[in-house]
């Protein structure tokens, strides 16, 4: 196994220990360790696909497992979220149902011998998701330090969280949308 797919599966380990920090309210700072480990994982997304491309390591491993590792690290974020409360389930199924709808696509293609590569909408997606969780967790990270933050903090950093959350539901479902267009030829001959 290549160093771009041995990150791919760092990053899918990380998530179990992700959401330990995320769940378990009786760590210390908790949220802290959530966002460094969020973090980590996200920039060996980065960091596996830039080594891939720049070394030629590219492989139908990586061309599949590497969004499926995105899918499951954002996926397990913000049902951490909806748990504690910090977004609402709406956004979450949006997301969910665009990322079960896109995976189909891409077993269906394997199944006809084609592996179907992200593009940039999907790209977008990711990093819009990846950076609303960021800075989500910066927000609640910030709040656990405090001993009594004020309504009005509490107010604006909600807000934020739902505006960052949107924007990246947005994304998603163009992202989602412009995938099935481009991928309906997989279609025709079933």
């Amino acid at each position: 196994m290549n160093l771009p797919n041995k990150l791919t599966v760092l990053r899918i380990c990380m998530v179990p220990l992700f959401v330990l920090f995320m769940l378990a309210n009786y760590i210390p700072h908790r949220f802290l360790w959530a966002f460094i480990i969020f973090s980590v994982a996200s920039y060996t997304d980065h960091l596996d696909g830039k080594i891939a491309r720049q070394q030629g390591l590219i492989t139908n491993f990586g061309k599949l497992m590497d969004p499926l590792a995105d899918k499951i690290l954002v996926m397990a974020a913000l049902i951490c979220f909806v748990q504690l409360g910090i977004v609402g389930a709406t956004a979450v199924i949006l997301v969910m149902f665009r990322e079960f709808a896109v995976t189909s696509i891409r077993l269906i293609a394997v199944e006809q011998g084609k592996v179907i590569a992200a593009n940039n909408w999907g790209k977008a997606k990711t990093i819009s998701q990846m950076v609303a969780i960021i800075l989500i967790l910066i927000f609640q990270t910030i709040l656990g330090f405090m001993t009594a933050p004020t309504d009005t903090l509490l107010l604006i950093f909600n807000v934020i969280s739902q505006v960052l959350i949107w924007i990246s539901v947005l994304f998603t479902m163009i992202s989602g949308i412009i995938y099935a267009k481009d991928s309906a030829y997989i279609f025709k001959d079933m």
